[in-house]
Order: structure tokens, then C-alpha cells, then sequence
């Protein structure tokens, strides 16, 4: 299979102009290569739809790439840039698929050709045990890096998140929260290097493309100012053993009072102790009758053995009840499968973090908050009375403090830190794509609506890696002002917008890497 012969049943100039394009840039009419996927060839479906997570654009009304590239070096990354560029030709830029909104690979302007760049090849690791960092290929998957740092370690970790098969690239060029934050603060918090290709199609590191940009990449979204190839980290330390546990309640057993004492305490407590809330219904067998309730899962982390949790519990959130045997301890690369929901055990293999595929994919909608100030428990009720209204939707609360609020709102895009309590993310799944789908995405909005006076205001703030396009997005194509893109962009970034804005102005003043929530060029003249 060579370069030129896969499109030569191709019948689109556009096509046609791209590959030679391509192939004079890289030399490769006669070399065999698997670089180009389209539609007329047996494996562009597969490679399409190998990293859509949610099954909401898996259809045939969703807007396919004319091309797939799966570069395997920079050389390739560059050409795409470069041709896509010359004629006419969007780009979406993919790590692992797990965009929320899939604009890693769909696009909504219906007039616009584009291509996708997966990157899925780039994902060598290169771990330094003596100097604690790591070269990783934007490709691979959180899954992977935590399995190769343990692999040289059992001592040094990375604050990452939950979700093995998540891309590394944009879960670092988002933020990138996790069960470590509140000790090592964010993902994105210890990169300390990358490799860049610009809109011109030239390779930077971090000296060559500037503090600006350096500043921009690490959660503002990388794919609005070039194709990050790999990205160096600062790996932490973890202790040879951590402590995990999950106590269920539901309301009859006291869930709205802990909640309530959660959110006075959890940002609070002890760096080393990460508390997690995750709200869901259940069926329940009552009296030979099924009925559903609110269940709370309290979900943790703790780095240090059992011995040392249950004295910090008993001072901290004795109402909890904390005792010995609901905790578990193991190593903290098996905390990973843990979080990710692989059933645990001792003998289980690890090389399950491998996997690039999901457990499951569904259909989905999401949204996201920031709180600051304790819900009532008058609004709790709230939330439990509307969640009994949906069939498969959870509500998860982060804890924030501890480093995170130590950071300053500038040091980064990401700009939740000091005064926030704790994150939300809203999930709404759904099995089927039929005429009822529709109420599952109103449900969602109407919790969201309700939330409006408990959570962060003006802006009401919003995660970028729950990407939402309720907010709002690009309707004016790369022509989208800065003062309209700044509605969703002030949720994303508050006052950290208008300086990605001048970042792009500067090295990107063409808005060539777009999508509709890419940030918009702010030129000085």
C-alpha cells in the first residue's frame, strides 16, 4: 500500500492536491506506509471510530474527515500542517478520543473540509528514575504512563486522572485533575517541557517557543496553538503503600448531613487525603417492591497505610465512621485500577492500564461547575429529588485545596484554585440513539439550571476537559470575534482568557487551528 495508490480512486481535487501536497514534502511516492486513511480505504471506519468515546457522533449525521493521518514522526506532523494549510483544509488534532463534545474528530461547520491528525502512534514513554521525570508521546494514554513509571518504580507516580484510556495530550492541555492534586496540584501543574509543532510547521521546545506559549499549552487547550508531539513531566512521589475506600450511604443512613459535612472539610483536610463524592440512583428491593433511591459513594485516597487514615478520620470526619475493614491497602498503581473501576485484587495484572479501548462506550452528555460557597441542605434535596427523575446519570464532587489552592489563578490557564471547595461534573448516559434521547440532554440542563445559585458565579466557572458546547462555541468560523467567544471562554479560563487570546495573536494571527472553542486571536497593533 503506498501513499499515492490509496487515493487514487479518490475523485476530489482537494484529496488529490493534499496527498501530492504530502508526498512532496515527505518524499514518499514509493515508500510503503500506513500514514493516509479515506473513506474508499478498508481501514478508515475502524480507525475512525477506534477512539470515539461517546457514541453520540458515532452516526451518519455526524461530519466525517476527508482524511485520517496517523503521522509516526514529526516530519509527517509537519507536512499535514503545511498542506492543510496551502490548500484550504481544517485540521482536528487527536490523542485519545475522549473530547467530551468529539472535537478531536467531528467538526460542525458543514462547509468546511478537514482532516483529523491521530496521533495515536506518537506514544513512546521514556521514564528517569534518577531525575524524576519522563518524555511522553502525546498519544499515549494515562493507563500507559502510570504502568511504565511502575514499572521503573514503585515510589514515583503522576497527577493525573481516573480514566486509563483518556489521551495524555489533552487531558495535559486541559488541566488534568486527579486523586493526587490536592498533594501535587494538577497534570498540567508538572509539565516541565514539550515539543510544539506551530502553524508554520516548525518544531519548538520550550526554550525556542517562549514562556507565552509554554504558559498557553499547559491548560489552555494545546490544539488551539499547534500539535504538541510529546511532553516532558515531573514525576512525584508515592509511598510504598496507600489506603483506599468506598462507603456507600443512602438517605436513610444520614447521606444529606455528610454531604453537608463534607463540603465544610474536604478542601481542608490533610494534603495526603483525597475524599471524593459520587452521587447515582439505585434500584432497590423493598418489600417485594423495586424502588430507587439516592445513593452517596464516598470515595478515597489516601497516601499512607491504614493505620495512620483511621486516627486522621477520627479527628477530621468522624461522622463518616470510618473503620479498618472498610479500607484496602495496596500499591499505588493499583489504586489506579481501583479508581478506574477494574474489579480489585491482589493477582490481577496491571497490563489491563494498557488497554486502549474503554470498558464500555455509551452515549453521553456532560457538564461542569465550581463551588465556593456549601450547598444548603435544602438544595441537596434538590439534587436528590431531580436525580430520581433520570435512569443512569451520576454527579461527582472533587475536592479541592491543599496545593491546589496554593497556586496562583495565573500560574497556569487553568484558573480554579484558591476560595473553589470543590469541582462538580454532571453525567447523563443513555444505550440507545432513538426519538426519546433528546429528554436525557434536557434533564442534564435542567440540573444545571437548578444549580445556578449554588455555584461559582460571574463567571459561573466550567472544567475544559467536561467540554461543554452549551456554553456557547465559534459560530463565526475562524471570523469569531474575541469579545463573543469570550461568553464560553471567561467560564473556561476567567481573567486567563484575554491572555491566551494575545498568546494566539502572536503565534497563530491566521487562527489556522481552530474548532468551535478554540480561543480566538487577540492581535496588537
Amino acid at each position: 500500500m503506498t501513499l499515492l495508490l490509496i487515493h487514487s480512486a479518490t475523485s476530489a481535487p482537494i484529496h488529490e492536491n493534499f496527498l501530492h501536497c504530502l508526498s512532496h514534502h515527505l518524499q514518499l511516492s514509493n515508500e510503503t506506509t500506513q500514514l493516509i486513511y479515506a473513506p474508499n480505504t478498508s481501514s478508515y471506519t475502524s480507525l475512525l471510530q477506534s477512539s470515539i468515546r461517546n457514541l453520540r457522533f458515532l452516526n451518519s449525521t455526524t461530519p466525517q474527515p476527508l482524511l485520517i493521518v496517523a503521522p509516526t514522526n514529526a516530519s509527517h506532523v509537519q507536512a499535514s500542517v503545511l498542506c492543510c494549510k496551502k490548500h484550504g483544509l481544517q485540521m482536528r488534532i487527536r490523542s485519545g478520543g475522549h473530547d467530551y463534545e468529539g472535537l478531536s474528530y467531528s467538526s460542525r461547520d458543514d462547509d468546511a473540509p478537514f482532516i483529523v491528525v491521530d496521533l495515536n502512534n506518537l506514544r513512546s514513554i521514556s521514564v528517569n528514575v534518577e531525575d524524576r521525570t519522563a518524555w511522553i508521546g502525546t498519544g499515549a494514554t494515562i493507563g500507559e504512563v502510570y504502568y511504565r513509571i511502575a514499572e521503573k518504580s514503585s515510589l514515583l507516580g503522576f497527577p493525573a486522572g481516573l480514566c486509563p484510556t483518556v489521551g495524555l495530550g489533552g487531558h495535559l492541555s486541559g488541566g488534568g485533575i486527579g486523586t493526587l492534586m490536592r498533594k501535587y496540584g494538577l497534570a498540567a501543574d508538572n509539565i516541565i517541557d514539550a515539543y510544539l509543532v506551530d502553524a508554520d510547521g516548525k518544531i519548538h521546545d520550550r526554550r525556542s517557543m517562549g514562556e507565552s506559549l509554554f504558559w498557553a499549552i499547559r491548560g489552555g487547550g494545546a490544539a488551539s496553538f499547534g500539535v504538541v508531539l510529546s511532553w516532558k513531566i515531573k514525576l512525584v512521589h508515592v509511598p510504598r503503600t496507600v489506603t483506599v475506600f468506598t462507603i456507600p450511604k443512602t438517605l436513610e443512613q444520614g447521606a444529606t448531613k455528610l454531604v453537608s459535612r463534607w463540603q465544610n472539610i474536604a478542601d481542608k483536610l490533610n494534603e495526603d487525603l483525597f475524599i471524593r463524592i459520587i452521587i447515582q440512583v439505585i434500584n432497590e428491593e423493598k418489600d417485594r417492591e423495586r424502588t430507587r433511591e439516592i445513593q452517596v459513594l464516598f470515595n478515597s485516597l489516601f497516601l499512607g497505610s491504614v493505620s495512620e487514615l483511621i486516627p486522621l478520620m477520627e479527628e477530621s470526619f468522624p461522622e463518616l465512621g470510618l473503620k479498618p475493614k472498610d479500607c484496602i491497602e495496596m500499591s499505588w498503581i493499583r489504586s489506579a485500577l481501583y479508581f478506574s473501576g477494574y474489579p480489585y485484587g491482589e493477582r490481577d495484572p496491571l497490563d489491563v492500564l494498557l488497554r486502549r479501548e474503554p470498558q464500555s462506550k455509551v452515549f453521553f452528555k456532560a457538564k461542569s461547575d465550581f463551588v465556593r460557597d456549601p450547598i444548603s441542605e435544602i438544595g441537596l434535596e434538590g439534587i436528590w429529588k431531580r436525580f430520581l427523575e433520570e435512569e443512569a446519570a451520576v454527579m461527582i464532587m472533587d475536592p479541592l485545596g491543599g496545593r491546589m489552592s496554593e497556586i496562583s489563578e495565573a500560574a497556569t490557564p487553568f484558573p480554579h484554585r484558591d476560595g473553589n471547595l470543590y469541582n462538580i461534573q454532571y453525567l447523563v448516559t443513555w444505550e440507545k440513539e432513538d426519538v426519546r434521547y433528546k429528554r436525557h440532554i434536557d434533564w442534564i440542563r435542567k440540573l444545571y439550571g437548578y444549580m445556578g445559585p449554588y455555584v461559582s458565579k460571574s463567571p459561573r466557572a466550567a472544567y475544559l476537559n467536561y467540554r461543554d458546547l452549551d456554553l456557547g462555541r465559534n459560530k463565526g468560523g475562524k471570523n469569531t470575534s474575541y469579545s463573543k467567544a469570550s461568553v464560553w471562554g471567561r467560564r473556561y479560563y476567567k481573567g486567563n482568557f484575554k491572555r491566551l487570546a494575545l498568546v494566539k495573536g502572536e503565534v497563530d494571527p491566521d487562527n489556522f487551528f481552530w474548532n468551535e472553542q478554540s480561543i480566538p486571536p487577540l492581535v496588537v497593533w
